[in-house]
């Protein structure tokens, strides 16, 4: 089958922001006038096509990334409508991993804001090219210019406004393209048709300075149009796009618009933007994939059908009605219905199934998915998030690493029917969300369920009960601190030894532990020689020490952060076992610990506050007191104080 679109009329692009900056209201509008959807969704009314779950209508919020796909001036765009909350931040990563640029959406009256600052810090991990969209100029207290002014001060970005509002707060009716020097004002309330009209003339001497402005911040992009510049010589509206796709692509810039989502204004000129300044599959670089067990081998594949077959499992979803859904972007190649592949990262094989084309929670079945496409594929037994699908050339892609869970709560089944469908649920949720762990206690026998916060355990929860019919009961939350060393211990001796006639138990171990870096998890080195001990019993002794680990000398917490050095000890050559040097490692393990002097470790938060002045004072004594480290205030609009603190969960 021929490609539907060239790959230059792809765009793969996410939403992100903070907190309800508006993310999801402009999704909604961008698939009503791309013609996907035939009336607007609401998020207060829980008519959204991205926020599909119950409990995302419910709360008005977004917790799983939603891909939808549509068609805009013979462009083929795939957009993820991300979650802002902090808890549902693995969501944003996995999403921006595969995407190719993003739209970040800030609220007028805020600027930006602390999740803003994160998404952006995810994004520059991964070069992705973005574009701002400052949303809700129609409330009290919007102004355009202190936001991009945020921008520059907490962001460190270059952004170049594109656009001089008309009007601000309820008057607020249009924009100036301060390319083209145009206006277009919105009349209609769906907002369908822009209408293009002249300057008003109160705003034309603005305009022209801030056009001024925009063509000497994008010369400054590109050498040949800075000369043009220094000599005064026109710089035509095609060389300044070029320029600025350019300086976007290489992110060097960030063009700037605005507009008002919940009153359909902005967003029409935002997705031609989203054409004109965003990379298509083809403008970003080579994918780059390794030989499987040998990292070093890297290699890049062009995004070209003809290339090998290179794909990344980015999302499971489980359906009550189709099963396991798993999300995929296909890098190179060509991935078809029925076609066997391998899955790299596991080393099995998998048949493809039906493939899919979402619309968030509506489905189009199509018969491939090609390079430089976003896609589902329904029917994988072992592939989940972070998984390589390849073809005939085995390679793997670098996978997607999430952050630890910070907050943990046993659960417990009410009653014994609900035993076996809880344990099933879990393992589905799990397989869902990678921030979520689920573990046994072997203290106490009870199931543990960890993830970024109490929200995120709370609709975990009651997922389990609308969607598994699964009811339970919760503990109260408990943080999940860890334990480490402070001081290094050169020498821990032991040897375990159970001979009392016939075959005994034999293992003797010599090592040493130091503390690592903060974040370097157990660190396990063999310097082994001359077959103290053989070969095949040091697999052993690394599990003994790592088992050993996820129970703590000081709380029972898992320990973290250290390096073990095995270099010496010693064998039987009847009563040796694996069994016997697991044992060994496992006690000399907390032996050593407690000669390490342990600590206690505790997750910390970079938290902000907002709030008005005459409860300042009660704030920062509130934070004090829960032991949390003010670093800094800022001014905001409206007699109010942002707090910026570090504060333990």
């Amino acid at each position: 089958m021929a490609r539907e679109y060239p790959l230059e009329k792809y765009r793969n692009f996410g939403i992100i922001a903070h907190i309800d900056a508006g993310k999801t209201t402009t999704t909604e509008r961008i698939m009503f006038y791309t013609g996907k959807t035939h009336r607007i969704g609401s998020v207060d009314d829980g008519t959204t096509v991205t926020d599909w779950m119950v409990q995302e209508r419910e709360r008005g919020i977004t917790i799983v990334s939603a891909a939808v796909s549509a068609e805009w001036k013979g462009y083929q765009v795939n957009i993820i409508d991300t979650p802002g909350h902090i808890d549902f931040t693995a969501e944003v990563q996995r999403s921006l991993r595969v995407l190719d640029g993003g739209v970040v959406v800030f609220d007028a009256v805020q600027g930006v804001e602390p999740q803003s600052e994160t998404v952006w810090r995810q994004a520059d991990r991964y070069g992705v090219p973005r574009i701002c969209f400052v949303n809700k100029m129609d409330r009290v207290g919007a102004s355009y210019e202190r936001t991009i002014a945020t921008i520059i001060d907490r962001l460190g970005a270059n952004p170049i406004p594109m656009q001089v509002p008309i009007g601000f707060e309820s008057a607020f009716k249009g924009v100036v393209d301060l390319l083209t020097m145009t206006a277009w004002v919105w009349e209609d309330d769906l907002g369908r048709e822009p209408k293009a009209i002249e300057i008003p003339a109160d705003l034309k001497e603005q305009a022209e300075e801030a056009r001024a402005k925009m063509v000497e911040k994008i010369a400054e992009l590109d050498d040949d149009l800075t000369v043009k510049f220094l000599e005064a010589q026109e710089i035509s509206v095609d060389e300044l796009k070029a320029a600025l796709r350019k300086g976007v692509i290489a992110n060097k810039a960030t063009p700037v618009f605005c507009g008002s989502s919940l009153k359909n204004k902005g967003v029409q000129i935002l997705l031609d933007a989203v054409i004109d300044y965003l990379p298509s599959p083809a403008d970003i670089p080579s994918i780059k994939a390794s030989e499987p067990g040998n990292p070093d081998n890297v290699f890049e594949l062009p995004a070209r059908d003809d290339s090998p077959l290179s794909a990344l499992v980015f999302k499971i979803v489980t359906d009550p009605y189709v099963g396991r859904l798993a999300y995929i972007r296909v890098y190179s190649g060509v991935l078809s219905q029925g076609q066997s592949v391998q899955n790299s990262t596991k080393g099995r094989k998998e048949r493809i199934g039906r493939l899919i084309r979402m619309h968030a929670d509506r489905r189009e079945d199509i018969t491939e998915i090609r390079a430089g496409d976003i896609g589902a594929v329904l029917g994988f037994k072992e592939s989940f998030t972070g998984d390589t699908l390849c073809d005939s050339k085995s390679l793997v892609l670098e996978s997607i690493s999430f952050p630890e869970p910070v907050i943990s709560i046993a659960i417990e089944p009410k009653s014994t029917s609900d035993q076996e469908k809880m344990g099933e649920a879990l393992r589905k949720l799990a397989e869902e969300d990678p921030t979520f762990r689920v573990r046994s206690d072997e203290n106490t026998g009870q199931t543990i369920i960890s993830g970024m916060g109490e929200l995120h355990l709370d609709i975990i929860v009651d997922r389990l009960l609308r969607e598994f019919k699964v009811q339970a009961n919760v503990g109260a939350p408990r943080v999940s601190y860890r334990e480490s060393i402070t001081k290094p211990v050169p020498e821990v001796n032991y040897k375990y030894a159970k001979q009392s006639g016939g075959k005994g138990q034999y293992g003797h171990v010599v090592f040493s532990l130091e503390p690592g870096e903060r974040g370097s998890g157990i660190v396990f080195e063999n310097k082994i020689v001359g077959g103290a001990i053989p070969k095949e019993y040091i697999p052993a002794i690394e599990k003994g020490f790592k088992e050993a680990a996820e129970n703590g000398v000081l709380a029972g917490y898992p320990v973290v952060d250290l390096k073990i050095t095995l270099f010496d000890g010693s064998y039987h050559e009847v009563d040796s076992s694996e069994m016997a040097f697991k044992l060994a490692a496992s006690i000399g393990f907390k032996e050593g610990v407690q000669k390490g002097n342990p600590i206690l470790l505790e997750p910390m938060m970079k938290v902000e506050v907002v709030v008005p002045e005459e409860y300042l004072g009660d704030v920062m004594g509130q934070i004090n007191s829960r032991r949390g480290l003010i670093q800094g205030m800022d001014v905001r609009p409206g007699n109010a104080q942002a707090i910026r603190a570090m504060g333990a969960t």
